[in-house]
């Protein structure tokens, strides 16, 4: 089992910047990414990266959206850029393992395989104002 903690969320004016960390207590068993949830909509995958640092991103979050990690210090980050309102939502940091995920992996893509990770922390709220 993982524990996921996430934290950096913030309410931030249009075209802002946040960067949303995610420790873990377990790490490199693990596949990671960001998914978001907004108030009335179904979960959105955001972003992954692979253990070999392949990375994958949402359409709606490409050219704005960095994810990276800190292998030491089990830390899963997201550099959000050029926030927009639509980006309003609370983050969930997700984890799984790829014995677990592959199948849905391979039939969906990692991006939309993010919302059914079986592992995630609390979220942090990401409020953008135009």
């Amino acid at each position: 089992q993982v524990q996921l903690a996430e934290s950096g969320g913030d309410s931030v004016q249009a075209g802002g910047s946040l960067r949303l960390s995610c420790s873990a207590s377990r790490y490199t068993v693990y596949y990671m990414g960001w998914f978001r949830q907004a108030p009335g909509k179904e979960r959105e995958g955001v972003a992954t990266m692979t253990t070999d640092g392949r990375t994958y991103y949402a359409d709606s979050v490409k050219g704005r959206f960095t994810i990276s990690q800190d292998y030491v210090m089990n830390i899963l980050y997201l550099q959000m850029n050029n926030l927009k309102p639509e980006d309003t939502a609370m983050y969930y940091c997700a984890a799984d393992l790829w014995a677990i995920v592959r199948a849905r992996v391979d039939l969906m893509g990692w991006v939309r395989t993010l919302p059914t990770f079986g592992y995630w922390g609390q979220g942090t709220q990401v409020t953008v104002s135009s």
